[in-house]
């Protein structure tokens, strides 16, 4: 087995909390592929929101249809390039619950893969 490379883990930063893990509220690091994304109407109040699933399907649980999702809202925006369904981001902000659904406003986001067109 290979020797860790000193400060490798530091370098990857903490590992992302699986979904059914997340706390109801706090500050949380996670990481998901985007559900959907909802654009609202022009004459409402600039808002871009995505719905977020993990990611990974070992980490999803018991492989029931109750999967833990996350609203995720970029307010004042319209749109924010990159964000599309099927895209994997690494998510990090303050989750609180809003229209009963875990919800992040405004958080720092990585876009880490996209799915392709065939």
């Amino acid at each position: 087995m290979a020797e860790p490379v000193p400060g490798e883990a530091a370098r990857r930063g903490p590992r992302p909390t699986p979904f059914n893990e997340l706390p109801a509220k706090g500050r949380v690091f996670c990481q998901g592929r985007i559900e959907s994304i909802t654009y609202v109407p022009a004459d409402r109040s600039a808002a871009f929101s995505a719905i977020v699933s993990d990611s990974d399907p070992a980490r999803r649980g018991s492989g029931t249809s109750t999967r833990t999702r996350i609203r995720v809202v970029w307010l004042g925006r319209r749109r924010v390039p990159g964000i599309e369904a099927g895209t994997e981001l690494r998510l990090e902000g303050m989750l609180s619950r809003s229209a009963g659904m875990p919800t992040m406003f405004n958080p720092r986001y990585e876009i880490l893969s996209r799915q392709e067109n065939e």
